[in-house]
């Protein structure tokens, strides 16, 4: 009998402990998750339990963390003000129904979720696949409590971060106390009633994101739009609750409030599997909020970085000179209606470009007028003897500050315009100085003329002179150094060619020499500037030499034009210059060798198309991407390509890609958006409506460019050569089709298709057709191209259909200049 008992006993032990390790995503009454025990969410992506944070020791807390990450990813503290100080902590279900972390041998309650329940109440909690911890009631299944409303340091897809308009409770992130120590700490994020979000340290605003206009914070420089981030405003006019929460689908994507105060946006990397730093923010100076103080200015860069507005000057010129700012700058002039008599000019507007507008404005609605009509909004301003600016905003309206101008920093690109009011003597001044600026340009221009002419009735003994001097220079060199000489080119190319930095100068016999005389053993290939061979140094370094060809179309400018930009660009994903030779007659130009050559020799050849799986595709695309951007965004220069192409990307040893021939590139300035050439060159299937049609090119020419590129690598197909006669349609109609189709793994190159990622497969169609669109604003840039590839969603807007197409027989080398009189002729056409 007692051995009946006791084997009765043993085996409900046994189901007990079975239980308790068993996996699963809910605490239920009378089930207690022991220290050493986890929750894992139904589809294995969060997980729940005790965890020690970082170095401490002897604290234990209980955390969501995702799952099979080790404790360094915790999203979540239940009991971050009060650890367990030993491993005897229990998280179970309370006798009124709460959730409680229990501790040592007598079960003291050291947290609660502390929601007052009916009576008798069953309750039960779930770990979900979004992170949240919810307590349900098992009655009517209702949300009793949920970890979402009560966020530590990490924002999740389906959280909300607001504010109550009718209580004013607003729903924070706060940091934890330190890397360590995941108590309050110092830092807070929360939003306010602007529909701006703040990072507060202690109660001082540390940084602010500027206004929501429906797309982006507009404080927030060259945010891309919603449907990257998913962000939406809840109707906060029918709620009386103001939220801000960002969509399932970037689900790859967090956001975390740091203990030294920084806010990270983070994306998961599938590739590398880590988390990849995507923004940070405030990270500049200039960034921290109202750094220059009232009515002052913040430009990153700048030296020093504030500078008083225009019609202000410091409070304390001494605190001002010593880098002490924050006493800010006061107006110089009153405004007329502030003078007592009420003479003098006018009040007027001084347009400021590219600014984080300041906080504190007021949205003005006139319901005679359109709020986005910048008459109306300037006509309300001066009619207010205290508004000090307005701005008109797309998808806000017209904004009006009556107060000092507070944290207004000027940004490199983007911002918003802004209309400083100022006394119309602030703005005599100005006139005059304009009119000054005049005369000295006038006067530079008549000087420019005679020395033109001067030169041109001197030029033969000019030119004479020139070419004597840099002979002697070419052989003085060449005897010294056998030929090679480190000299800065200040002949022809100019000084501003290396901008101080030195490129090799090379004599033609040394070139001669490592290409063995330019034999056609050596010959890599020919293009529109002429012929490329590969060379050998008499160090044994390997080399590739491009040799302008005296038939070709491009000539001096073009040669200078590449020297100038590839000698200041630096990036993996461009070629690198070496040098160059001007001797002889001859133009030439020497780069780093590429043993596999252009892309167009693997993509387009029926022999070499399966070398380059989908991964190696793939990596190429983001490679070409990421040197775009660089030239569009992060260069000293900012440089337009205008001639992105298969044959102008090279692949080194690993297959790396790296853009090349920077012969039509442009210069473009911060404010540039797009600009006009008479001089339309290019190359046929690679060339955007607006650029061959109107000569109009902009950064959204190389978009469109690297779209036709995009498509090209993961169809194998020559959009300038291919037509599908059964369907007549181009590779751009085609693409489009079996996109809209939901087949777009015909599309892919046969030889590789059945070791694709559809997933990854449709989301490079998706961003090509994105890229090819007609109109140049829908085009995404190429910031948002990478989010797109690298965030792992397939989520992306919807393209529009592409309706232009170049239907040619011309091969891929065959670029074209197109010279044009006006916008309805053409008079010239030259193959390259």
């Amino acid at each position: 009998m007692s051995f009946s008992f006791f084997s009765v006993i043993t085996v409900l032990l046994a189901l007990l402990m079975i239980s308790s390790v068993e996996a699963t995503d809910t605490i239920s009454p009378n089930q207690a998750l022991r220290d050493g025990e986890t929750l894992v969410s139904a589809g294995s992506i969060f997980e729940l339990g005790f965890f020690t944070p970082g170095n401490s020791t002897n604290r234990r807390y209980v955390g969501i963390w995702y799952y099979n990450f080790s404790t360094s990813t915790v999203l979540w503290v239940a009991n971050r003000e009060t650890p367990v100080p030993d491993r005897s902590g229990t998280l179970s279900i309370g006798t009124d129904g709460n959730l409680v972390i229990l501790a040592g041998e007598d079960k003291t309650t050291i947290w609660s979720s502390d929601v007052s329940l009916p009576s008798n109440t069953s309750s039960f909690a779930t770990l979900s696949d979004s992170g949240n911890l919810v307590l349900n009631n098992s009655g009517s299944n209702s949300v009793m409590w949920q970890s979402f409303d009560h966020p530590t340091d990490t924002y999740l897809p389906g959280m909300k971060v607001g504010l109550d308009l009718r209580t004013n409770k607003n729903q924070f992130f706060t940091s934890w106390k330190s890397e360590d120590d995941p108590a309050q700490g110092n830092f807070s994020m929360g939003i306010d009633p602007s529909t701006q979000i703040f990072l507060w340290e202690g109660t001082k605003p540390r940084w602010r994101s500027g206004r929501w206009n429906s797309q982006v914070f507009i404080g927030i420089q060259d945010m891309v739009p919603t449907y990257i981030y998913g962000f939406k405003l809840s109707n906060f006019e029918q709620e009386q609750k103001m939220y801000f929460y960002y969509t399932e689908f970037n689900s790859s994507h967090r956001y975390v409030l740091t203990w030294d105060g920084i806010e990270k946006h983070l994306i998961w990397k599938n590739d590398t599997q880590t988390w990849d730093l995507f923004w940070a923010q405030p990270v500049t100076d200039c960034e921290h909020y109202n750094k220059c103080g009232m009515n002052g200015a913040c430009t990153d860069g700048n030296t020093p970085i504030c500078a008083c507005l225009k019609g202000y000057e410091p409070v304390n010129d001494e605190e001002w000179s010593r880098g002490d700012w924050s006493s800010g700058c006061a107006k110089r002039t009153l405004f007329q209606c502030e003078r007592n008599n009420s003479q003098g000019e006018a009040d007027g507007f001084w347009k400021m470009e590219g600014v984080k507008l300041p906080d504190l404005s007021y949205w003005y609605v006139n319901v005679n007028a359109n709020a986005n009509d910048e008459s109306s909004c300037q006509q309300t301003c001066l009619s207010n003897c205290s508004c000090r600016a307005y701005s008109v905003v797309s998808g806000i309206g017209c904004l009006i500050w009556g107060t000092e101008l507070l944290d207004v920093h000027m940004f490199s690109s983007g911002g918003e315009d802004l209309y400083l009011r100022l006394a119309g003597s602030e703005l005599e001044n100005q006139k005059k100085l304009a009119a000054f600026v005049i005369v000295i340009i006038v006067l530079v221009v008549i000087l420019a003329l005679g020395g033109t002419y001067l030169f041109w009735r001197y030029r033969s003994k000019i030119k004479g002179f020139i070419k004597l001097r840099k002979q002697t220079l070419l052989v003085d060199q060449s005897r010294n150094r056998e030929g090679t000489a480190d000299i800065s080119i200040t002949t022809e190319i100019g000084h501003e060619a290396n901008d101080g930095q030195e490129l090799p100068l090379l004599s033609f016999d040394t070139i001669a020499a490592s290409t063995a005389n330019f034999s056609y053993l050596n010959l890599l290939g020919e293009g529109g500037f002429g012929p490329v061979y590969k060379g050998t140094l008499p160090d044994g370094n390997e080399i590739a030499v491009k040799r302008l060809s005296r038939s070709s179309g491009q000539g001096l400018e073009e040669f200078k034009n590449e020297i100038i930009l590839i000698a200041k660009l630096q990036h993996r994903n461009l070629v690198r210059l070496l040098g160059c030779c001007l001797q002889r007659e001859e133009k030439i130009l020497v780069y780093e060798y590429m043993p596999n050559r252009s892309l167009d020799a693997f993509i387009f050849d029926s022999a070499k198309k399966g070398v380059l799986d989908w991964k190696k595709r793939y990596d190429i695309i983001e490679g070409i991407a990421r040197g775009l951007l660089y030239l569009h965004r992060d260069s000293r220069l900012r440089v337009i390509h205008r001639d992105l192409k298969a044959s102008n990307i090279l692949l080194d040893e690993e297959m790396n890609p790296k853009i090349s021939d920077f012969g039509l590139a442009r210069i473009f300035g911060n404010d540039d958006k797009e600009t006009n050439t008479k001089r339309v060159a290019g190359t046929y299937g690679y060339m955007s409506p607006e650029y061959a049609m109107n000569g109009v090119f902009s950064v959204k020419s190389d978009v469109y460019s690297f779209g036709v590129l995009l498509l090209e690598i993961v169809s194998g197909k020559r959009n300038s050569k291919y037509y599908n006669t059964e369907l007549s349609m181009n590779l751009l109609a085609y693409a489009w089709k079996l996109w809209n189709e939901d087949n777009v793994m015909e599309f892919v190159e046969p030889t590789i298709r059945d070791k694709c990622s559809r997933r990854e497969v449709f989301r490079c169609v998706n961003v090509g057709l994105l890229c090819v669109q007609d109109r140049a604003n829908d085009r995404p840039t190429m910031s948002s191209v990478i989010l797109m590839l690298e965030s792992g969603t397939s989520n992306h807007p919807l393209p529009r259909q592409p309706t232009f197409a170049v239907d040619t027989s011309e091969t891929d080398s065959s670029s074209f200049d197109l010279r044009l009189k006006n916008s309805d002729s053409i008079t010239m056409l030259t193959g390259r």
